[in-house]
């Protein structure tokens, strides 16, 4: 338990973060498999709308600090090629 007011409002806040951070993951998840079924299944008119919907996703998870921009860069990359060879 928090013994002052100030962590309090530190651990309200933490949990707060945790709890949008928890969110943001679930969707990236979401979005990627989505895209990967797109992938398997061969969907070639479906992959490109899926990819860039993963992209963003990955772009607004790096930007608010939930991801390193490394790793949505690196995820965008071989999602990317996925789809190249898909073609």
């Amino acid at each position: 338990m928090p013994n002052t007011a100030s962590a309090e409002r530190r651990a309200r806040s933490s949990a707060r973060r945790a709890a949008r951070n928890q969110s943001v993951s679930s969707r990236l998840r979401t979005l990627e498999k989505r895209y990967l079924l797109a992938i398997t299944d061969k969907q070639k008119d479906a992959a490109p709308g899926a990819l860039r919907a993963v992209s963003s996703a990955l772009d607004k998870a790096a930007k608010a600090g939930v991801i390193h921009r490394s790793n949505a860069d690196r995820k965008k990359s071989r999602l990317a090629l996925k789809l190249a060879a898909l073609a």
